[in-house]
């Protein structure tokens, strides 16, 4: 790829995944003369690490537990490997250089650090800019943990490199990545033990996390929460993970998934004024603006949740902001979902300090869940002031697409009496929603306001009619004025 001539870069690109492939091509769809810099492949930890081979294998995983339970064999983990690279490259064309430079943007390779203001170098070779993002993303974390050796554990970047199914697999944390692989790898048939220092999913609320716990324990996953290690040390094959309480976790193999650190370190962000917090993260405004007015930062090098949607479209406001000079502020609805089965899936408006009402129903009582024989789950909303939706959580199958409704919901500041007024498709798992805005206009109808309210209408409504049926009858219609 050539280098770009002596003239001025618009818009520096620093990483080329998601938030970086939006940015440029966000800019670059303004004019802006755009330059992106990835360090080794384009199209980041989503496509190679992340959302893909992930997805690719729960899936997988599920079928490999229908099979089972169906009585068939043992999984073909090389069968799953493949699946998972046939879904990477059916992607990756979108996410390629020669896809980025169609758009508009130039693409180079190598790694690329600040020098001062408007200045970076790339493998020797000085850059001028105007305005540049930073979307260099983050790597797993690798807790410190005593004669555990970092060089024999695997984390979400390197579990894919696994040649075979570990038959005893530990998992250290208990987040979302956690969760999802460790089902995964249980339904493939590995004996699955996660160490968690407080509960799983601390973001989510207590009912959903009582049924994803059931769930991973339904497969085979053994859960150690509210445990910590003390040390580990290495038998003749594998590991042995020894808890503070005295007991001990053996296992051939150890997944770290405890948390991400953002990719800051050695790209001259000393020479160009852009601070970090505590952790190491790129300080952001909510034009996703860092303390150098003109470097801007999008994706899980900031503090913003570490999502893929997020990184998009942050990247999209950021560069926006920088190309234009417009002011477009990120929205603080933010979408989450697990993909667990079934999945726990939240969005909430970001506001606090008001007085909320959760209006939850059950899906044993949601037809569709019912004749699906999946009615473990259900569908909460969070109702403020008025009916307005400020947020809901839903576990259940695909409950990630019964999610975007609720959060346009909350992005538009809709109530539930906008919901409970649209027609539902029936029976569909996104009907929860429905019914819990119905749920919720009706109880609010029960109150003393609305029910005197209510109870006028009628009482009108009822004069009107009579009226009008005596103004009907035979020989009562007024005769004219015989002066006329």
């Amino acid at each position: 790829m050539m280098a770009p001539s002596d003239g001025i870069v618009d818009l520096l690109v620093l990483g080329g995944g998601t938030a970086g492939i939006v940015g440029a091509k966000t800019a670059a769809g303004f004019g802006a003369r755009t330059v992106l810099v990835e360090q080794e492949r384009t199209g980041g930890d989503c496509l190679w690490t992340g959302c893909v081979p992930s997805k690719t294998l729960l899936s997988a995983a599920a079928q490999a537990r229908s099979r089972r339970l169906a009585g068939g064999g043992e999984t073909d983990f090389f069968a799953v490997r493949e699946r998972i690279a046939t879904a990477i490259q059916c992607i990756e064309p979108v996410d390629t250089p020669e896809a980025l430079e169609d758009a508009g943007v130039e693409v180079l390779s190598g790694h690329v650090s600040f020098t001062g203001p408007g200045t970076a170098v790339l493998n020797g070779q000085v850059l001028r800019f105007r305005q540049a993002l930073i979307a260099t993303g983050g790597e797993p974390s690798r807790p410190g943990i005593p004669g555990l050796d970092p060089a024999r554990t695997v984390t979400s970047e390197t579990v894919w490199d696994l040649a075979s199914l570990p038959a005893r697999l530990a998992i250290v944390g208990g987040g979302p990545i956690a969760c999802e692989l460790g089902q995964a790898f249980a339904r493939l048939g590995a004996d699955v033990t996660m160490v968690v220092r407080s509960r799983i999913l601390p973001k989510e609320t207590p009912e959903a996390v009582d049924i994803i716990r059931a769930s991973l324990k339904a497969d085979g996953v053994t859960i150690l929460e509210k445990s910590s290690i003390s040390h580990a040390t290495s038998p003749a094959e594998g590991h042995r993970l020894h808890l503070k309480d005295g007991t001990t976790v053996d296992a051939d193999t150890v997944l770290l998934a405890a948390g991400r650190t953002p990719r800051t370190t050695g790209i001259g962000l000393e020479h160009v004024g852009v601070h970090l917090d505590d952790r190491g993260r790129v300080l952001t405004n909510q034009h996703m603006q860092t303390t150098n007015p003109l470097i801007w930062a999008a994706g899980d090098v900031t503090a913003h949740p570490q999502f893929t949607h997020l990184a998009g479209v942050h990247a999209s406001v950021a560069a926006s902001n920088a190309v234009l000079g417009v002011r477009r502020r990120i929205s603080p609805v933010i979408p989450r979902v697990t993909y667990t089965s079934p999945e726990v899936a939240a969005v909430t408006s970001g506001e606090s300090g008001q007085l909320v009402t959760s209006r939850t129903v059950w899906h044993s009582h949601l037809d569709r869940a019912v004749t699906e024989d999946r009615t473990e789950g259900f569908t909460e909303l969070l109702v403020g002031p008025g009916g307005r939706v400020l947020g809901g959580t839903i576990v259940g199958p695909r409950a990630g697409e019964s999610l975007a409704e609720l959060s346009l919901a909350v992005h538009k500041k809709l109530t539930t009496s906008d919901i409970a007024g649209t027609t539902h498709a029936y029976p569909t798992y996104s009907d929860g929603v429905w019914n819990a805005a119905v749920l919720d206009v009706r109880e609010r109808l029960k109150s003393p306001l609305a029910r005197n309210a209510v109870k006028g209408l009628a009482t009108l409504r009822r004069l009107a009619l009579d009226a009008r049926r005596i103004s009907s009858k035979p020989g009562t219609r007024p005769q004219p004025d015989a002066q006329h």
